[in-house]
């Protein structure tokens, strides 16, 4: 059993820049890829990022890469997602997610 919780989200002014985090607790978090999903209001949820279980791989969406910056520090047991910078169009829950386990969210608003 795997408990996933984000935080750091909240508000942020276009332009600027925020720091979500991803900490993992009940089981271990060091063998396992994480990936970061989204979902803005009225829209499926969609992909953002990848980071391998290393830490030596990463892979973004597409359209969201230069912008978005995913890490993580297994001595912590937590995955990083870095927006930099932030547009209205990033407002949305975002969610962490390992093997079969999500987190709850966490929303994040960028005002213009």
């Amino acid at each position: 059993q795997v408990q996933l919780t984000e935080s750091g989200g909240g508000l942020v002014q276009a332009g600027g820049s925020m720091r979500l985090s991803c900490t993992a607790s009940g089981a271990a978090f060091t063998n396992d890829d994480v990936r970061w999903f989204r979902q803005a209001p009225g829209k499926e949820r969609e992909f953002v990022a990848f980071i391998d279980w290393s830490g030596s791989s990463t892979y973004y969406s597409p359209s969201l890469k230069g912008r978005f910056t995913i890490s993580r520090d297994n001595a912590r047991n937590s995955a990083y997602l870095q927006i930099d910078p932030a547009k209205p169009e990033d407002t949305a829950i975002y969610y962490c997610n390992l093997l079969d386990w999500w987190g709850q969210g966490i929303q994040v608003t960028v005002l213009s």
